[in-house]
């Protein structure tokens, strides 16, 4: 591996890691997060690169060790190049009947040029390089320029779920993590509607347990400042700790700060002996290590303690919907509730909270026991809009 090839493979692992992770390779990968990223990888491309040579690429990239090369193969680049710049997922078999074997490395390799030396012409080509080079700058300032006078580079997503392939989700930039292949697979199951479960699982901290979310539904965030929109049918939580709705995060391990916006259910209250509630919980989290987690929001919703309550609760909550507003650090949460699909948003609360969340998750979960049922929960809407931070 030449110069060139090395500093374009020292780009390329720090993006393949940003993109996973939400922020750039700074400390060796341990093997957990070896593992999620290879999965990640296979995921989005459909193709395999090893947890082992991740784990090394980057310990060698921090650390770099004259007498020890890495050297990974063009298949190895291409798969990360693919990765990187979002293209489709395909079999290696697929790959190796391309007419342009390798295409995402050389395009990925391509802007940082050739060794000099080349040939007899290579200062021409330098003096050519170095106008591209400007040129090249100019150009992109004045793009700059423009996309910060107007709002064209605010990102614009809206997903009705009629469409649920993993073809579609992924053109659409979701994808699924810690996939649970019998539940995802009956995502289906209501048409038009995109269908999770609530499967054992939580992102709230418990001895013995790894925090994650099975069929975590993801999709990065770019902008700072944004509002984020969701909508479910006829969810109505029975047990602890029943739960949907949107999770904001730093990176896709939750070692970093997040927040997490449910339609829950809950009838633990330290010993006194009350009526289940239906509530709207919101709890903020600095990360890994940090066990107590902050609920700046515990709204219930209704009692349901006899039939006759239960029986109202379903009928208003046919129609559950969130909305969350940031502007710097304040997150301004509202929810609707109805028998029809189009009721007013209520404002909960605003909250301050230090994070910039590089992920939307869209979730459901019962939290890490076995005795509570595992129920669908219907996806209808999600709209997600950057806006100018004021």
């Amino acid at each position: 591996m030449d110069e060139l090839d090395r500093g374009a493979f020292t780009d390329l692992v720090n993006a393949v890691v940003r993109k996973c992770f939400g922020h750039p390779l700074e400390a060796p990968l341990s093997e957990p997060e070896s593992k999620h990223l290879s999965n990640h990888i296979e995921e989005q491309t459909g193709l395999v690169v090893g947890w082992r040579s991740l784990k090394n690429y980057a310990a060698f990239l921090l650390n770099p060790t004259p007498g020890k090369q890495e050297n990974p193969s063009m298949a190895t680049l291409d798969t990360l190049a693919r990765y990187v710049l979002n293209a489709s997922p395909i079999t290696e078999a697929e790959r190796k009947q391309s007419d342009r074997l390798f295409q995402y490395w050389f395009r990925y390799r391509e802007p940082f040029g050739t060794l000099p030396g080349a040939g007899a012409d290579t200062p021409r080509k330098q003096t050519m390089s170095y106008r591209a080079l400007f040129l090249g700058v100019v150009l992109t300032m004045v793009v700059l320029g423009f996309l910060f006078l107007h709002p064209s580079n605010l990102e614009q997503v809206e997903t009705d779920f009629r469409d649920i392939s993993d073809a579609a989700l992924h053109q659409q930039g979701w994808f699924v993590q810690h996939k649970n292949p019998g539940f995802w697979n009956r995502r289906g199951e209501t048409p038009n509607r995109l269908t999770l479960f609530t499967l054992k699982g939580d992102t709230w901290p418990k001895a013995g347990e790894k925090a994650q979310v099975q069929n975590l539904l993801l999709r990065p965030v770019y902008n700072d400042c944004f509002r984020a929109e969701v909508h479910f049918n006829d969810f109505v939580p029975a047990g602890n700790w029943q739960q949907a709705g949107l999770l904001f995060m730093e990176d896709t391990l939750l070692l970093g700060k997040s927040i997490r916006l449910s339609l829950a259910f809950n009838n633990f209250f330290g010993g006194f002996q009350k009526p289940g509630d239906i509530l709207i919980q919101a709890i903020s989290s600095y990360g890994k290590g940090d066990r107590n987690l902050e609920e700046f929001i515990h709204q219930p919703l209704f009692q349901v303690d006899t039939p006759e309550a239960r029986r109202i609760a379903e009928t208003n909550l046919r129609n559950v919907a969130f909305r969350v507003e940031k502007q710097g650090n304040a997150f301004r949460v509202l929810y609707s509730a109805s028998p029809v699909d189009n009721f007013s948003f209520k404002e909960i609360t605003t909250y301050s909270f230090g994070i910039t969340p590089r992920y939307i998750g869209l979730f459901a979960l019962k939290g890490f026991v076995d005795s509570t049922a595992t129920v669908p929960v219907k996806v209808r809407y999600f709209r997600l809009e950057g806006q100018r931070c004021e």
